[in-house]
């Protein structure tokens, strides 16, 4: 049973308080802030108490999603329906940002008001809220596939007319009511690598865990989706596997074939795992050299391959400029380079020279280990692949399919 329901920007900003059974007063949401930004941490606890209210929290688009219990309440429920509270939110509003809240209040009042009744939940289905939510989301930048940019000579069609834009796949579901009924589905096979590289270039440890997500933007669910794993078997090895529970699995085993009915929005269809045993070696590896020079100066000569095919890049996340940089960062003792791009088949060198007061060969022992963070696009770190989408009947109208892969680093650690 739940009290509260509440989301603050990152500065404690009251965005969305609402109150439904009136057990509290509205002062809860000042001492909820004041107790994250007391703790030292970097990340502040779930659950926490204050007299007999009891706090939940998840952190999602950088806001703090709140929810307040006077009951004994499972924590690990309310954790759930602050979850699938924000993939409603994204859903219909389409990205979970300070912005995006502030310009759909009205929406995320009135989604508020059909899933929870006086502290009950209710539903958190797309496919039900959608005959009652009529909010239409406002969007700061409003989505077109009609790209000027992507027209070529007279109209012919260019090569990245054939690619969707990056916004695509973040307007709101309820979008595609104003497009006649088009239906789109996005498909995102995403997987986050988690590397440890020792000091004398052995693989250590190599995990990855992935996901594959469909957003669909169908005005009816009157069909199937069909997914086909190529090579998830023999060529492909996972050690654990999941699945939502609208998937069903009578062709998986022979065939390697996924069907489900998707609701409108996000969702994940396949959540796997696999550990130990990557079907290729890591993506970067690193030389580095550490010494020091007359003046008693610390000299680090890092020299960074990139093994992916050279047809591969690597785009950065952290920059938007096209040169690379380097800076100190005393707090943390630390060094960030970035990279903005570094295409596959290539290395790259820099030298850093650290006035270090007191250097000794005792102290330059302790410099290390090399985080690295990267994002490699059109790539899976397990070789699993779509090979085609299948919409079962055909659906009326047109249709648009798209398949994309990211690979992230969740913890790619190399010892020097």
């Amino acid at each position: 049973m739940i009290s509260q329901v509440f989301i603050l920007s990152s500065k404690g900003d009251h965005l969305i308080y609402k109150d439904f059974r009136g057990e509290a007063g509205s002062d809860v949401v000042n001492i909820f802030y004041e107790k994250v930004t007391a703790l030292t941490g970097d990340q502040p606890p779930v659950v926490m108490s204050h007299k007999d209210l009891h706090f939940v929290h998840v952190r999602q688009g950088g806001l703090y999603w709140v929810a307040t219990t006077t009951a004994d309440s499972s924590p690990f429920t309310v954790i759930e329906f602050l979850n699938r509270l924000t993939a409603l939110v994204k859903d219909y509003c389409g990205s979970l940002s300070e912005r995006s809240v502030q310009m759909n209040f009205a929406l995320i009042y009135e989604l508020l008001d059909e899933v929870v009744d006086y502290g009950y939940i209710q539903t958190t289905s797309s496919d039900v809220l959608k005959n009652f939510i009529q909010t239409e989301a406002v969007s700061s930048r409003p989505f077109s596939l009609f790209d000027l940019s992507n027209v070529g000579l007279f109209g012919a069609e260019t090569q990245q007319s054939k690619v969707a834009p990056s916004s695509a796949a973040t307007r709101p579901i309820q979008s595609s009511r104003e497009q006649g009924g088009k239906s789109e589905i996005f498909v995102d096979v995403i997987e986050r690598m988690s590397v440890v590289i020792g000091s004398n270039g052995v693989l250590m440890k190599a995990d990855v865990e992935g996901e594959i997500r469909v957003k669909c933007y169908m005005p009816t669910c009157s069909g199937d989706c069909g997914f086909v794993l190529p090579g998830y078997g023999a060529a492909v090895r996972v050690d654990e596997c999941s699945f939502h529970q609208a998937v069903r699995l009578d062709e998986f085993d022979s065939l390697r074939i996924l069907r489900l009915c998707p609701s409108q929005g996000e969702q994940t269809v396949m959540q796997y795992q696999l550990s130990d045993d990557l079907p290729s070696a890591p993506p970067f590896r690193l030389f580095p050299t550490i010494e020091r020079d007359n003046g008693g100066r610390l000299l680090m000569y890092m020299k960074l391959r990139c093994d992916l095919p050279p047809k591969r890049s690597v785009l950065s996340q952290e920059l938007s400029s096209p040169d690379q940089s380097a800076e100190l960062k005393p707090q943390s003792r630390a060094v960030v380079w970035q990279i903005p791009r570094f295409p596959g088949g290539t290395q790259l060198s820099a030298l850093f020279k650290l006035e270090v007061p007191g250097l000794s060969s005792a102290s330059m022992l302790e410099v290390g280990p090399v985080g690295l963070s990267f994002e490699l696009p059109k790539i899976t770190a397990t070789g699993l692949q779509v090979r085609f989408l299948r919409l079962s009947p055909i659906q009326p109208g047109p249709s648009q399919r798209w398949v994309r892969y990211v690979t992230h680093s969740d913890s790619y650690t190399i010892r020097i």
